[in-house]
């Protein structure tokens, strides 16, 4: 069985998120991986779709991401999806911030997961939801930046 060559992917991005929500500011956090967990992110096998993080015990958790996983059982490749809650690292001021944006209505979303160099992180922004004609009209602006650029 020949094996397929895959690019790897330098960041996985959740497209939806600058969709369904107005973002503020961005910071860029560690993850706890496990060894599998690893090889799915380098691979692209990880979807970041309806994620977001909450604060538990000052701690910040990854919820809902989704990690295809191998699993190598007796030669045969199965795969499981997995989306268990993951550790966030980040500085106990960021935490104590994002804490404080929290209790005044913001999201924290997951925006991208980078893979470049040695270590992975993810990229987070507090984000305040965008209500159902907010999203016509950013349809409405994309639709007219598209007729513009074909115009030209």
């Amino acid at each position: 069985m020949k094996k397929r060559a895959r690019t790897p992917a330098s960041a996985i991005v959740n497209r939806r998120a600058s969709y369904d929500y107005a973002l503020d500011e961005e910071l860029t956090v560690g993850i706890a991986l496990t060894g599998r967990e690893v090889r799915a992110v380098r691979d692209g096998r990880v979807q970041l779709k309806g994620a977001f993080v909450t604060i538990r015990n000052d701690e910040l958790w990854l919820n809902n991401a989704s990690f295809s996983l191998v699993l190598n059982t007796k030669g045969v490749n199965e795969s499981t999806v997995d989306t268990s809650p993951r550790k966030l690292l980040a500085h106990r001021k960021q935490i104590d911030n994002l804490s404080d944006a929290k209790h005044t209505g913001m999201t924290i979303v997951p925006l991208r997961l980078l893979t470049r160099g040695r270590h992975i992180k993810l990229v987070i922004a507090l984000g305040k939801g965008k209500k159902h004609y907010d999203k016509r009209q950013a349809i409405k602006k994309r639709d007219q930046e598209r007729d513009a650029k074909v115009k030209l």
